[in-house]
């Protein structure tokens, strides 16, 4: 009996600080700031623990887990979802995040498959025109990262360029 009379006042006053759940329009200014504050908290504890890698997005895996992971954040901040379900949502994708970046650490096939793989578009100088087509690289795209990661205008200069798994493109310059 006093378990319950604990449970109903505990929700009371979480009713109070957080407002009703899935009741967008029933919440104060208030509620939502410190929903905010809340997500904001958990937000950052998630991608602290879970990788900090992802917010540079090296790759459509770590892109994905952050835009899922804002998405399902914000439905917490504005009531569209349970505040704690969201929260437990949240770490559980970080947990999935974190054990697919582990299986991909362990394993190269895996890797692969979930983060893609380089792609050689430039090999002594010469353009691999297929390689470039499949992957939608134009000839300006490619000389625009010439010139800002390699510092050069000549691709007589590039030993190989890559693609990498990140969307980047990578330059190895010949040896003079």
């Amino acid at each position: 009996m006093q378990g319950e009379i604990l449970s109903v006042q505990a929700h009371d006053l979480y009713l109070r600080i957080f407002g009703p759940d899935s009741h967008p329009d029933s919440l104060t200014g208030l509620q939502v700031l410190l929903r905010c504050l809340v997500i904001f908290v958990v937000g950052l504890v998630l991608v602290r623990v879970g990788d900090r890698r992802s917010l540079s997005e090296k790759t459509a895996f770590d892109a994905i887990f952050i835009v899922l992971l804002g998405s399902i954040l914000s439905r917490a901040i504005n009531g569209s979802g349970p505040l704690l379900i969201t929260i437990l949502a949240s770490v559980v994708l970080m947990l999935i995040h974190r054990c697919c970046a582990f299986a991909a650490y362990r394993s190269h096939r895996f890797g692969k498959l979930i983060k893609g793989e380089e792609v050689t578009i430039v090999r002594d100088g010469e353009i691999d025109w297929k390689a470039m087509k499949q992957k939608l690289v134009s000839k300006h795209d490619l000389q625009e990262d010439l010139r800002l990661s390699a510092a050069t205008d000549d691709l007589d200069k590039i030993k190989v360029a890559r693609l990498e798994r990140s969307g980047d493109v990578s330059f190895i310059k010949k040896e003079s």
